[in-house]
């Protein structure tokens, strides 16, 4: 079966995921806009937020059982969703499954929590250490893939262990050693795993302390990115020995437009949605972006942000 071929496949299949997910979780022909932070994307086949692991396992495993294709996201904070949407079964990890547990043994998060919420619970214990994280979009999950880092802070920094899920659906909870945390990368991009849950160690401070280093460092985020437009974040990935802002910036292209999508002026790194853009309209203008810095800097670049769904 392919999804999207014919719509008594999709019902059927739908029907199928109510029997073990509450219908308020099972989404039919979802618009992916409400789902990404750039507000941008057609509809999916179907959308699932499991709120329990067996969710995730019984959706994975209907998935196969069926042939029909799948695609695994956080909150959409990198995500560029094709107009055309997704002839897929979107499994959404993020706000309903976002538990957390502070002990003296340390913090326990499910994977859907956003690094933002988190980093508020933990200050609110007065516990150091997550401050980079305060300002990076995403959810925990994400963080944890990429080795997420900030200000001076990553992800190996603060983790202890994480429980995944395998590509035959089996639980597993791996050491900080098996993590394999490097520079945007872990095990966990590797294999392709599920990030579940992540356990984190941070040690005791001072509450005044902590909330003036969050703050300050809010401060610079919000000055120097454009926060307040709907964006995916970095457009580009940075080239080795440039800046992907300076480069665009240097090519004349703040503030160019295509449609509704521009670049931003406040950060040349940002392609940001200033009223109803398209996913054509931000790749037409990456495309436009990609040939200008290298027919004047001789530099190929490559995008940051996700592309997924239907050409």
């Amino acid at each position: 079966m392919s999804l999207g071929v014919n719509n008594l496949d999709k019902n059927k299949l739908y029907q199928q995921f109510l029997a073990f997910m509450i219908k308020e979780n099972v989404l039919l022909d979802e618009p992916m806009k409400k789902h990404t932070s750039f507000k941008i994307g057609g509809p999916a086949d179907i959308l699932l937020m499991p709120q329990k692991v067996e969710e995730i396992q019984q959706a994975i495993a209907l998935c196969k059982a069926e042939g029909a294709e799948y695609f695994v996201m956080g909150n959409g904070s990198n995500l560029l969703v094709r107009d055309k949407g997704m002839r897929k079964v979107v499994i959404k990890i993020a706000e309903k499954f976002n538990d957390v547990t502070i002990s003296e043994k340390g913090v326990v998060a499910q994977a859907g929590i956003l690094l933002s919420t988190l980093s508020k619970r933990v200050l609110q214990k007065s516990l150091k250490g997550f401050e980079f994280a305060s300002g990076i979009p995403g959810t925990l999950g994400g963080a944890i893939t990429m080795n997420a880092g900030a200000y001076g802070g990553e992800m190996k920094d603060v983790v202890e262990r994480c429980k995944v899920l395998d590509q035959e659906g089996e639980v597993l909870d791996l050491s900080f050693e098996e993590l394999e945390l490097g520079y945007r990368s872990s095990i966990i991009q590797k294999k392709n795993y599920i990030v579940l849950e992540v356990t984190m160690k941070f040690e005791e401070g001072k509450y005044e302390d902590i909330k003036a280093i969050t703050d300050d460092l809010t401060q610079k985020r919000t000055t120097k990115q454009p926060l307040h437009l709907p964006s995916a974040g970095s457009t580009f990935k940075r080239p080795p020995g440039y800046f992907a802002g300076k480069l665009i910036q240097d090519a004349g292209l703040k503030g160019a437009r295509v449609g509704d999508a521009q670049v931003s002026d406040l950060h040349s790194g940002f392609i940001v949605n200033i009223g109803q853009a398209t996913a054509a309209d931000v790749l037409n203008l990456m495309a436009l972006i990609q040939k200008k810095v290298f027919e004047q800097f001789a530099v190929e670049l490559q995008p940051e942000v996700r592309i997924v769904g239907e050409e």
